[in-house]
């Protein structure tokens, strides 16, 4: 199943950029002694030479013990070795007897923010073209979605930061809302201590005392939930004062009049009742936003990942439009993209509701540019389908293809979805290891990693990247695009896809063009030679975008939208049973679900397993000591780690990462109530209670 790769490595180097997160720092890869592979950090606007321990280490997985290195099928409880041949005929077969016996939307695809731009799209063009199926949807829906449909209504496009990520560290005010940077991107904190050092004002809301928040002018440390309510009292009082931008609001704004009598009735006590934040540290946050020449205001995990991520965005929009803050040089509002291609991974298909260049899928013309670009009829695409968590759990699914992602272990309530893959007639999963999802599969393709095969990223300032690949995969190893080609032929659709991701580029720049995010202007050339490109780009003629909304917005009427927003709260409450808020989140050593980060052995000594952090507080009364195993119960299930105790955190609140399987997953816990808008999971906050084990 599993051993020693070979080494394949190349004796030169290339310039390249971190799997990793959507920092996407830059990196140069070179034959080392013993067929090791050397990372080294290299000056790139993004990092500028800085890696975190996750880059400096990500070859150690290239050659691993664990790295799938045959196709693997399953036989009774056992996953035995087979070959390509028989792996992919166990595919296709079960393809066409799931679609013949249920219709073609039995089938579906699950797909990451992780894959290159040319998989993301491959791959939503294989569910539309060569399956025909609605059902595709990405983990990235469990990341950026509440922000982009934020974005999306507010501004009429969605880049996570629409201005160049320097801005950052000139800014003279930043607000950090549920973003710990300093663990989850740590070249990222540069920028804050650059800020710093000219004298500029840090706020961070978070209800932990992160290592982001130990750094900051000012730490709001709001209950789990309230970010709303907090962000609405900011605009109270900044609109009491007179700090609102009148100029600005009424030459570029719409829809302001409604959200001023929505946030009158937010002011600082009752806000303070609401959210634990004393009035002066409200007054003190609104005051430095409002009266600094530069600011800028971002969003993360912690403000988005809730049942109302969408309406909490907003009201951070509506107080960064008040105060005149988007278009505006050096100041405006972004959320931080989290997965390495999270940007990307969300503009070219794999989401349930679009098509590529961020085109929705329900757009007569959308469907006439693509089909015209895949040349197919615009009547035989399929329409929107379910968003992750519903397509996961749904009953329509009977076969599911998993590419570049873990939801046995990423996606909330995940003994339901662990279950409901379990029960499946088909789950194939293409990877690189055997994640907890792969290890429940019934087919299993051993995939290429990101330095043995070209294709483009877009990191989280919209700029498209190159990654160069290094060396060949292993001999009986296959990237994503020539497994998606290889079953689109097998299906009868094989002319229409290719295994080389630069004629899969080239597709996608026509088939973007127009569009949103539009590529159509961007060539590898031009990404080596500018240090990347910012979308949109419309023609090769023409520069990038680094800065959007200069003169106008992307709505009909190029002007942004206010939009009214009331605190509600949370999905679940605390009560006498379930007495204490969870949050969960990342550690610095380890990324996402684990899969690969926990197979590093450097990254496995300084974060070896999974943890519930308490308050000594609240430890003393449930009789907990630090370093005791503890139970942590919901009403969806149960996870066991040992106890941090730590006076960072709230008293009310316990905190676990979500970087663990097994009895350690705190996916077991989360919510599975959904953002009415984006259909965001409420991972965020959820009642539970603790006990000694």
């Amino acid at each position: 199943m599993a051993g020693a790769v070979e080494s394949l490595v190349v004796t030169r180097e290339v310039a390249t950029h971190c799997p990793y997160c959507a920092l996407q720092c830059g990196m140069t890869l070179r034959a080392a002694p013993e067929g090791r592979v050397e990372v080294t950090p290299r000056q790139f606007p993004t990092n500028r030479g800085g890696l975190c321990q996750k880059g400096w280490t990500a070859a150690e997985l290239l050659d691993h013990p664990d790295r799938l290195t045959t196709p693997l099928v399953r036989e009774g409880a056992e996953l035995r070795p087979a070959t390509w041949a028989e792996a992919l005929d166990r595919v296709t077969e079960g393809i066409r007897a799931t679609q013949s016996a249920h219709g073609r939307d039995a089938v579906a695809v699950f797909g990451g923010g992780g894959l290159t731009n040319e998989k993301a799209y491959a791959l939503g063009k294989f569910a539309r073209v060569a399956l025909r199926t609605k059902n595709i949807d990405y983990n990235g829906r469990f990341c950026m979605s509440s922000a982009a449909a934020a974005g999306m209504r507010a501004f009429g496009v969605d880049r996570g930061l629409p201005f160049p990520l320097a801005d950052i560290g000139k800014a003279d005010t930043l607000l950090l809302v549920g973003a710990n940077v300093a663990e989850t991107m740590p070249p990222f904190a540069r920028y804050l201590t650059e800020q710093k050092a000219r004298g500029g004002t840090l706020i961070v809301v978070d209800p932990r005392a992160t290592a982001t928040a130990r750094q900051a002018t000012l730490h709001l440390q709001p209950t789990p939930g309230t970010d709303l309510a907090l962000a609405n009292a900011l605009l109270h009082i900044a609109l009491g004062e007179g700090w609102a931008d009148e100029a600005y609001v009424s030459a570029r704004t719409s829809g302001f009049d409604e959200v001023r009598r929505t946030v009158a009735s937010y002011w600082p006590a009752r806000v303070e009742r609401m959210t634990g934040v004393p009035v002066a540290d409200l007054e003190a946050a609104a005051r430095a936003l409002a009266t600094a020449e530069t600011a800028i205001i971002l969003t993360a995990r912690g403000a988005e990942q809730h049942a109302k991520g969408v309406d909490t965005v907003t009201a951070f929009i509506n107080l960064a439009l008040a105060l005149g803050l988007p278009g505006r040089p050096g100041s405006g509002y972004g959320c931080l993209t989290g997965q390495g291609n999270g940007q990307g991974g969300r503009e070219h298909g794999q989401k349930a509701d679009q098509l590529p260049g961020y085109r929705k899928i329900d757009d007569p013309a959308a469907r006439a540019h693509v089909a015209g670009v895949w040349g197919v009829d615009p009547d035989d695409l399929p329409g929107p389908g379910p968003s992750a968590y519903e397509l996961l759990t749904g009953d329509e699914m009977r076969a599911l293809l998993v590419f570049g992602s873990n939801p046995v272990v990423s996606a909330p309530r995940a003994a339901r979805v662990e279950a409901r893959l379990r029960s499946l007639d088909l789950l194939v999963v293409s990877d690189f290891v055997l994640s907890e999802t792969a290890a429940i599969a019934d087919v299993v393709l051993p995939t290429a990693q990101w330095a043995e095969e070209d294709g483009t990223m877009t990191n989280l300032e919209g700029r498209v990247l190159r990654r160069h690949a290094f060396r060949e995969p292993p001999p009986d190893v296959r990237t994503d695009l020539a497994v998606i080609a290889e079953l689109a032929s097998r299906l009868g659709a094989g002319t229409r896809f290719t295994t080389e991701p630069r004629a899969v580029f080239e597709e996608l720049r026509r088939a973007s063009a127009g569009g949103a995010a539009d590529y159509a202007g961007v060539t590898w050339e031009r990404v080596d030679a500018e240090d990347g490109v910012f979308w949109p780009c419309p023609s090769v003629d023409r520069p990038g975008t680094p800065r959007l909304f200069l003169d106008t917005f992307a709505t009909p009427d190029g002007r942004a939208r206010f939009l009214p927003v009331e605190h509600r709260p949370v999905a679940e409450e605390v009560d006498a049973e379930f007495p204490l808020y969870l949050t969960t989140g990342r550690v610095l050593a380890q990324y996402q679900s684990g899969a690969q980060t926990r197979r590093i052995e450097p990254l496995r000594r300084t974060a070896p397993s999974a943890f519930v952090e308490l308050h000594p507080d609240l430890a003393a009364r449930l009789g907990i000591e630090a370093g005791d195993e503890v139970v942590v119960t919901s009403r969806r299930g149960e996870m066991r780690a040992p106890a941090r105790l730590t006076e960072t955190i709230r008293p009310d609140t316990v905190f676990a990462p979500f970087h663990w399987g097994g009895a350690a997953r705190a996916n077991s816990l989360t919510s599975d109530a959904l953002d009415p808008t984006s259909r965001m999971p409420e991972f965020k906050v959820c009642a539970v209670k603790v006990q000694a084990a």
